[in-house]
């Protein structure tokens, strides 16, 4: 967690060091000049050139102070609940913690409530699903990892679940009982859907996509971008699954510098990995054999092979188009509320 924890006042200071401690010797505390100390970073005033650059670079930003400092100061660069980062207030003697901004999304209501149980203080929450101990659909997400198809729909499913119960369904296992506010459906006006298909099966569905699906890769040498985009969107398409599942790209090491691959991970912002021809020979599987893959690059197969590194089956055996061939793993997934 990128933490930063800006003080105002001597007391303020130390309840910053306090907060470091329990949550994260990596965390940046930052304070007015005159309180140079150890360990401390400085900034000069005005606050607002600090926050221009400090506000973007954070996970999450804890002020040791009053609510208007606070709120004056991250006016001006608050952008969407999906990239803001959680914005808390604590007062300084730990009193009261209070989250201001991406209580969900951005984690400022969890955060409240530890930094509440550590300092001994009492977490100040506003949010209605919170006060009334409804399902938060989005903060749940966040914390899971998991893609929200639409922070419209995010939004109808939070009003809506403070109404009435509204059904849920999910393709994956689930490991706990499903959460307050929430019934297995597959039907109605609203609800939620847990999965990797692009699916909508409710008049109006919020799709929470986990980011399980191995993308392996392989290409002729020289082969743009372009016929990647097509021969991977269109596997997808046919498969009916969501693109934001997809968490890895993989290949051999050989197409380690393939400037069309890259380009495509890249573009996406997908991790992508090379494997030695060592590591994909030593998987075992039932894997489609190509001699010709087996004399240029050492490997029976280099698709299939690269997907299953780190997943657990195969879901999409190698398709080939032209010159590009593709293949898509899936990780073992469960849901736990």
């Amino acid at each position: 967690m990128k933490l930063a924890i800006l003080a105002f006042t001597r007391a303020g200071c130390e309840t910053a060091r306090r907060i470091r401690a329990a949550l994260s010797p990596e965390a940046r505390i930052i304070v007015p000049e005159k309180f140079a100390a150890e360990g401390l970073e400085t900034y000069a005033p005005p606050l607002r050139t600090l926050m221009e650059t400090l506000f973007p670079q954070v996970e999450q930003l804890v002020f040791v102070g009053s609510c208007g400092i606070a709120v004056r100061t991250v006016a001006p660069f608050v952008c969407s609940k999906k990239t803001d980062p959680g914005v808390t207030v604590v007062d300084e003697k730990g009193s009261f913690v209070i989250p201001l901004l991406s209580g969900h999304i951005g984690g400022a209501n969890a955060l409240a409530r530890s930094l509440a149980a550590l300092l001994g203080g009492t977490a100040v929450l506003t949010t209605a699903t919170d006060v009334n101990h409804r399902f938060s659909v989005d903060e749940w997400a966040a914390r899971q990892g998991l893609h929200i198809s639409s922070m419209e729909s995010a939004k109808a499913v939070a009003a809506a679940i403070l109404e009435r119960d509204i059904p849920l369904c999910c393709d994956f296992p689930l490991k706990t009982e499903l959460p307050e506010g929430c019934y297995g459906g597959e039907r109605g006006e609203i609800g939620i859907y847990i999965g990797i298909r692009r699916a909508e099966p409710f008049t109006e569905t919020l799709r929470l996509v986990p980011p399980v699906v191995h993308l392996g890769l392989g290409c002729r040498r020289g082969t743009p971008q372009e016929k990647i985009d097509r021969a991977v969107d269109g596997v997808l398409e046919e498969m009916n699954i969501d693109p934001a599942a997809v968490c890895r790209v993989s290949s051999i090491d050989l197409k380690a510098d393939e400037e069309g691959l890259l380009a495509f991970a890249r573009e996406r912002e997908i991790p992508v990995t090379f494997y030695t021809p060592e590591t994909l020979r030593a998987l075992s599987g039932d894997f489609t054999v190509s001699e010709f893959v087996r004399s240029v690059t050492g490997v029976d197969s280099v698709c299939e092979r690269a997907a299953m590194v780190d997943a657990d089956r195969l879901i999409r055996k190698k398709t080939a188009v032209d010159g590009v061939t593709v293949a898509l793993a899936i990780k073992n997934w469960e849901a736990e509320f």
